[in-house]
């Protein structure tokens, strides 16, 4: 025999009948640092990674070839330190460029939809870390992560924040130097990408990420990751494509 569950409504006079209190939300829903799974650093280049991040760096570059963990390691690290109640950061930031296909106005729906296609990939990783599908919107829920375009950062401020920027290589110099721009304070910045993915098209465009890295080379404080073909950890079929791609290349140039 089954019961339905009917929500009271609390009468306050004659005139006006209070709606339902909303739901109370349980435990059950939000991520703690006990729910993110264990990961240890598959290759040598993870490892570096892994121990410069507890080194405390704070302006860190991975670059290299597709399949290398690269934004995986970057997020697992960050949701890592922003779930631990003695970590000094408010949330991670995501950061990525809506730029790259210049074809958003072509994309159905408004911005928020538009944007949401460029949160696919955290979802997928957050699904991974926390065994759970839902895992990437909860922690947007609970003010743990946010995503936002390079095109709405301006006069922005990034403080106590973990900021990970994301395919860098689809942001041309301008987009870049306004990101770099917007770490406030106590927050630290990772960079993840590979110069040979870039989507843009313009020769100017694609040449931001060597700039970028010429200039940060300057900064004691800066860090950079070199991921090769044998960081990767995505698949045997990945990693004999990228190998044969590369031969290619060299033999075409």
């Amino acid at each position: 025999m089954s019961t339905k569950r009917t929500s009271k409504l609390t009468i306050v006079n004659d005139n006006h009948i209070a709606p339902p209190p909303p739901p109370r939300s349980t435990n059950t829903l939000r991520l703690k640092l006990d729910s993110l799974k264990t990961f240890t650093p598959l290759t040598d280049n993870q490892k570096i990674f892994f121990d410069a991040y507890k080194r405390g760096d704070y302006f860190v570059a991975l670059h290299g070839v597709a399949g290398t963990g690269k934004t995986f390691i970057a997020c697992y690290k960050a949701l890592e330190e922003v779930l631990d109640k003695n970590n000094n950061f408010n949330k991670i930031i995501i950061v990525r460029s809506a730029v790259q296909s210049r074809e958003m106005g072509h994309l159905p729906g408004d911005v928020n939809d538009k944007l949401d296609i460029y949160q696919q990939p955290y979802r997928q990783i957050c699904h991974t870390l926390f065994d759970r599908k839902d895992a990437y919107d909860r922690l947007v829920e609970q003010g743990y992560v946010e995503f936002i375009s390079t095109s709405f950062i301006r006069g922005m401020s990034f403080d106590d924040a973990i900021i990970i920027v994301d395919e860098i290589q689809n942001m041309n110099f301008e987009e870049i130097d306004t990101v770099m721009t917007r770490v406030g304070y106590r927050s630290k910045i990772i960079w993840c990408g590979d110069y040979r993915q870039t989507d843009l098209r313009k020769n100017g465009d694609r040449s931001g990420i060597l700039k970028f890295f010429d200039i940060a080379h300057h900064m004691n404080a800066f860090t950079r990751v070199e991921f090769t073909v044998d960081d990767i950890v995505r698949s045997s079929l990945v990693k004999d494509y990228i190998i044969a791609k590369l031969k290619y290349e060299d033999l075409v140039q």
